[in-house]
């Protein structure tokens, strides 16, 4: 959540220019206050106007105006900013700031500011690497700065290779990420599972469910941005993956079980949002089936022989490796949700389950909505009402955060996290 936090973004002179507004914009969406700083050039190819109307504020260009205002203003935008976003960085000001330089109102306010340094390189890729742009990324790197590299692409050159800016997606991921370091998931890695699982039925066909994932990779954007370190297994998902998080990928219910299980050593929270497949066929077909095989019964029809998967969460209520774990699931009801959700809470030895009602409008899968219910082992019940899933994902990391802190406290985690 970038609600209130104070962002400085400095806009360099280079083509990709432009798709920085688009960053600024959607940073000022998301409720962060922007302070936009271009360089000389960078209002050769984005006016001030277009930042100042994005970003509701005033655009900061030229540090020897003659009022000398800009000039006190460098100290103030540099002590108040909490994240200082510098994107594009082109080669220039990337030699600038590892040489200490201060002689325009970007690099000023970035020798004025201890707020964390976020670097976007964009440039021609015989620039980008060049050794004394890969040495000055170093000098940065090795002072604290995080490096957002750029994306292997065309460039504004024609040629293809190493520089293209990154979608803004990913800037505004890891923006976030750097912002959690203070809130209340910093230090703490979180497994998340999201999306349906396939079981094969032949190298066609599957049998599967309607899950789209969108609720799991909430859950994982929400715990980023609190600062977590994030390991998200997805399952079919239809849901875009988030950036800045560790994605792995898990078709079968067999395969996330394993992919569970290796993720959760060493985690201090799972929770387990996947729709995963109760049932798989016994022996899958190597071959296509086709119509009229001998796969088929007499009468035409395909008898499939399905076996129970293996169940993930109750496995873990007493495998050694979630031991002091904090585990959340998910149940998708159609009929007697609290009878089936107090049930699955109690079998599972489950911290708190999460349970809606898939059959309801607006609560089902694949809907940008959910109305869920939190039963907590001692007993109590939240019944949370109909909310944006990103919402959602918020209130049941509310939850989460005071579990974490009476198995571990935040000292003990800050202790690790340094060492």
């Amino acid at each position: 959540m970038l609600t209130g936090r104070r962002i400085v973004a400095g806009v360099c002179g280079g083509i990709a220019a432009y798709k920085a507004a688009d960053v600024v914009s959607k940073l000022q969406q998301a409720g962060a206050i922007v302070d936009v700083i271009l360089t000389e050039h960078a209002g050769a190819f984005v006016r001030p106007l277009t930042f100042s109307t994005l970003s509701h504020r005033p655009v900061y260009t030229d540090l020897w105006e003659p009022t000398g205002e800009a000039a006190a203003r460098h100290i103030e935008l540099g002590r108040s900013a909490e994240l200082l976003l510098i994107a594009p960085a082109t080669a220039n000001t990337l030699a600038r700031l590892a040489h200490g330089l201060a002689d325009d109102m970007l690099s000023a306010v970035a020798l004025a500011s201890t707020a964390p340094l976020l670097l976007v390189p964009a440039m021609e890729h015989h620039m980008y690497n060049h050794p004394a742009t890969q040495a000055n990324l170093q000098i940065l790197r090795e002072r604290g700065a995080v490096i957002l590299p750029p994306e292997v692409g065309h460039l504004a050159s024609g040629e293809v290779g190493v520089g293209r800016f990154p979608e803004t997606a990913a800037v505004l991921a890891e923006a976030g990420r750097i912002l959690g370091r203070a809130r209340d998931l910093a230090g703490r890695r979180v497994v998340v599972t999201a999306g349906g699982t396939q079981e094969s039925i032949d190298p066609v066909r599957y049998v599967g469910n309607r899950s789209s994932g969108l609720m799991g990779v909430a859950l994982a954007e929400e715990a980023r941005d609190r600062g977590a370190d994030v390991t998200l297994i997805a399952g079919a998902v239809t849901a875009p993956l988030p950036n800045g998080v560790r994605v792995r990928r898990a078709t079968t219910a067999r395969e996330m079980r394993t992919a569970v299980f290796a993720a959760i050593a060493g985690a201090d929270a799972l929770i387990m949002a996947a729709a995963v497949a109760d049932y798989r066929v016994e022996r899958p077909a190597r071959q296509k089936i086709k119509k009229g095989s001998d796969a088929e019964n007499a009468d035409g029809s395909l008898t499939l022989h399905l076996v129970r998967n293996p169940d993930i969460l109750a496995e873990l209520a007493s495998a050694p490796e979630a031991d002091g774990v904090v585990r959340v699931g998910f149940a998708a009801e159609t009929t007697d949700l609290a009878g089936h959700a107090a049930a699955k809470l109690t079998s599972k030895r489950l911290d708190l389950l999460v349970a809606n009602d898939v059959s309801r409008p607006g609560s089902g899968f694949g809907t940008p909505t959910n109305e869920v219910t939190i039963f907590h082992i001692g007993g109590r019940i939240e019944q949370l009402g109909l909310l944006p899933k990103a919402e959602v994902a918020a209130r049941i990391w509310d939850r989460v955060a005071p579990l974490l802190r009476e198995r571990q406290p935040a000292l003990e985690v800050a202790a690790s996290a340094s060492e």
